[in-house]
């Protein structure tokens, strides 16, 4: 039965919630807010959205995630890769800057919770296995470069659509000409700013004697100095006035009640997008979090987190959102802040909230380029260059998985490329398993242990082929292994015994059963033993539970050095009814 706990994990730490928590919590929440309100505003613009939506998306589903959520550091939002998402989604049904496109991603974000909630009843967290490391990896990377190169255009201040790597870049060369040169000087300034911030500033603040958590604050504060700079750029030099693109007027105020459309048509059209943005941001969420987790030796239930985000993107939804998880980059900050508790997230949203309330007015002037520098930097430090490398040296396979994946996104667009990428990973792991290794066995001289022949010296008893299969049978390899069998029977014309090892093998389908019945057949009727060893107790409960012991007229042996003992020297005449039967009297299989 499941406990309120499971279901409710903030009863597992609230009865006993310190104030020394508490104050950890509270310094975190700080650090985290002061980065999370540019960032919320600036992915917001990424989704093609106005700027008060990610501040709407940073309230709720933190609230929500701190009741319902089992990592103790993970903190939800608006994040990069789920916004170009959103925008490349919502895109496609309604045009930007349109109340059909807040609709629309109002809807996406209930959706995708419906998804995550729906993956929850039903334990299909496993579905996100498919999405494999290389894969995900190469989907950030290609991501981040994207977006990158998207905001270079608020950078020049000009106009450059496109959806795709090459229709950004003829889009950005076809607006150099009317680039703007205060909104040119604001972006690199602030860019170089921000980066300098995000990599010099802590160190040298150590340096010069401050404390490591004064040091953190005034480091991450990088952003919001930016942005008090550039207001008062803008307004002290009448920038707004000499083509300088601004934010404009954010509605003050508490988050907004909404609704999702309850469209058919428009759920059909967002439903594909739901469940990839679903995916994708559980992935990454549960990846952060476990990875957080060890580190202070605590634990998350995966399946409990489905739930969390679930809600959270509902809330999201409900409060004029659009579609959160958990992020990399503030749940690190999080961490390292010092939160112990869920609590720091409802601290932060209490914190966005008042800037929501009272602050929006004073972002007014706050010019795009700033967002887009705060956009880039952030996604830059996404980009993992060196994985190509390491995977390229590592796995071909992964490496072409990775490839497709990073190029489709680039030339075609996001989520067409996470879906060629899962799909040739799934092709490929299918095309491995159907060609699985097979080794030719022999006895490591003065012990028990048997060994490839092609890469150790090893004793081989000339009657008996002992043949170790590296990966369980089912039907896309069971043909593979009756062709082995064949081939290396065919020019062995006195041998008495064939022994498949199956150490490896952890399940034998239908079809693989059908086959080692074929195998055993054909070789009786040649004259040939065929024989089974180091078959583990599933599959041989599997082997028990159908007739293929019952007729089966070789032995199945518990060990290759017991099978090739009692073939080399045959048992006498009183064998054991065991062993007549196809079971080695060896003792219990598996």
């Amino acid at each position: 039965m499941i406990s309120l706990k499971s279901l409710l994990p903030i009863l597992g730490w609230a009865p006993t919630y310190s104030k020394t928590e508490a104050q950890s919590d509270l310094v975190a929440a700080l650090i985290v807010t002061i980065m999370l309100v540019p960032q919320s505003l600036a992915y917001a613009m990424l989704a093609g959205l106005p700027p008060q939506v990610g501040l709407y998306a940073s309230i709720l589903p933190l609230l929500a995630y701190a009741v319902f959520g089992t990592s103790r550091a993970l903190a939800v939002g608006p994040v990069a890769v789920v916004s170009l998402m959103t925008a490349a989604a919502v895109g496609h049904v309604a045009a930007p800057g349109s109340a059909e496109y807040l609709t629309a991603a109002i809807t996406l974000a209930f959706l995708s919770g419906l998804v995550l909630l729906a993956m929850s009843v039903l334990r299909l967290g496993f579905m996100a296995n498919f999405l494999s490391h290389p894969v995900i990896s190469g989907f950030i990377t290609a991501s981040g470069l994207l977006i990158a190169t998207s905001q270079v255009k608020h950078i020049l201040g000009i106009k450059a659509d496109g959806d795709t790597l090459p229709e950004l870049m003829s889009g950005l060369y076809a607006g150099l000409g009317g680039i703007n040169p205060y909104t040119l000087v604001i972006g690199i300034l602030a860019t170089g700013f921000l980066f300098w911030t995000r990599r010099q500033l802590k160190p040298l603040l150590l340096a010069q004697g401050l404390r490591p958590r004064v040091a953190d604050l005034i480091g991450k504060a990088g952003p919001v100095a930016a942005i008090v700079l550039s207001i008062l750029a803008v307004v002290g030099f009448g920038l707004a006035d000499k083509g300088v693109r601004i934010v404009g007027d954010i509605p003050a105020g508490l988050p907004p009640f909404a609704l999702p459309s309850f469209d058919l048509g428009l759920w059909q059209q967002l439903l594909v997008p739901a469940v990839l943005i679903s995916l994708v941001g559980f992935v990454e969420s549960v990846s952060i979090a476990q990875t957080l987790a060890a580190k202070r030796r605590q634990r998350i239930v995966p399946n409990q987190e489905l739930t969390a985000l679930g809600l959270s993107n509902v809330a999201s939804a409900l409060s004029g959102g659009y579609p959160v998880t958990g992020g990399f980059a503030r749940s690190v900050v999080n961490f390292d802040a010092g939160a112990e508790t869920p609590l720091a997230g409802a601290f932060t949203a209490a914190g966005i909230l008042a800037a929501t309330v009272f602050l929006t007015p004073l972002f007014r002037f706050l010019p795009q380029a700033v967002l887009a520098a705060t956009i880039i930097v952030a996604v830059l430090s996404l980009v993992d260059l060196g994985a190509i490398k390491r995977t390229w040296a590592y796995s071909k396979p992964d490496f072409a998985a990775m490839a497709v994946t990073i190029l489709t996104v680039l030339l075609v667009g996001v989520e067409a490329g996470i879906t060629a990428g899962v799909s040739l990973s799934l092709m490929l792991f299918l095309w491995r398993t159907s060609r699985p290794h097979m080794a030719i066995v022999g006895q490591m001289p003065g012990t028990e242990h048997f060994r490839n022949v092609d890469r150790h010296d090893v004793i081989t008893e000339p009657g008996i082929l002992s043949i170790r299969v590296d990966e369980s049978l089912y039907f896309a390899n069971a043909r593979a292994l009756e062709d082995a069998i064949y081939d290396r029977i065919a020019d062995q014309p006195l041998l008495k015994h064939v022994i498949l090892m199956c150490p490896a093998v952890n399940a034998i389908d239908a079809s693989a059963l059908e086959s080692l019945e074929a195998i055993a057949h054909r070789l009786n009727s040649a004259g040939i033993g065929f024989h089974l060893s180091e078959v583990k107790g599933p599959v041989m409960d599997a082997l028990k539970r159908s007739d293929f012991t019952a007729h089966f007229k070789g032995q199945i042996f518990l060990s290759q050095f017991d099978a090739v003992k009692s073939l080399t020297c045959p048992p006498k005449s009183n064998a054991t009814p065991a062993a007549a039967h196809g079971i080695a009297a060896f003792g219990p299989v598996g």
